[in-house]
Parts: C-alpha cells; sequence; structure tokens
C-alpha cells in the first residue's frame, strides 16, 4: 500500500472553515472560491440533527469507507479507490445557521485525480437528495 499516503494532521475546523485545498487540481472544496476547487454544499431542509444523521447513514452504507474522526458537526472519512488503493481524505462541515454541509474531498498523494473527488461529491450529494 504504497499509495496510501500519511493521514493529514491539519484537517479540520477553524473558525468555521474546513482546510483550503492546496494549488493542485485533485482537491474539491465548498469554501473555496477559485473556479478549480469550488464546489457546492450540500443542503437541507430538516433539522441540522437530522440531516447530518442521514448523511452519516449514507457514508456508512458506501463502500471502503471508514469514519476517522466524528462529532456533532463534522466528519472526517477515508475513502480507498478500488484496485490502486490510493486513499483520499473526506470531510463534512455541518453550518447550522446556513442549512449546508460544507465538504472537501482531496487526495493524499499525487497531482491530478481525473475528476474522482468531484465525481464522488456529487454522486453523495445526488445519493443524500434522493434519500
Amino acid at each position: 500500500m504504497i499509495f496510501v499516503g500519511k493521514r493529514p494532521n491539519h484537517l479540520g475546523v477553524r473558525d468555521g472553515q474546513l482546510t483550503p485545498c492546496p494549488n493542485t487540481p485533485n482537491c474539491v472544496c465548498s469554501q473555496s472560491s477559485d473556479t478549480v476547487h469550488k464546489i457546492e454544499p450540500l443542503t437541507y431542509t430538516s433539522t441540522p440533527e437530522q440531516a447530518f444523521a442521514n448523511l452519516k447513514r449514507l457514508i456508512e452504507s458506501l463502500p471502503r469507507t471508514k469514519i476517522i474522526t466524528e462529532s456533532e458537526d463534522y466528519l472526517h472519512i477515508e475513502f480507498t479507490l478500488p484496485i490502486v488503493r490510493f486513499v483520499d481524505d473526506v470531510e463534512f462541515y455541518l453550518e447550522r445557521n446556513a442549512n449546508v454541509i460544507h465538504v472537501r474531498s482531496a487526495s493524499r498523494v499525487g497531482m491530478s485525480d481525473l475528476g474522482v473527488n468531484r465525481r464522488r461529491i456529487e454522486t453523495i450529494r445526488t445519493k443524500y437528495s434522493s434519500g
């Protein structure tokens, strides 16, 4: 598993912000302002608690996921890609007063992810909004 990379120690929420994406194109974040990294947050109409519980259930139903950190308004999940075994770090931050769940998805290694992180979040968004 040479492509796993070390688990980052700089992730999490600080002052209401997820860690900014690096300059590489293998990261998306709903709190980014540049077009390379920007992705829309998840939205909800239920209570914040129900929305986050629904998201957690969805994440747990996906293959090759491992919850690393969990709190009432934050999730850090490792997604392991099949075959090549690359590990991506995905974070969700519940911003209660805005009715959104911010998201950041980033590859641990390499420069390009061939759109994997963006597709992952859009797949989660589709399943989340239909679930």
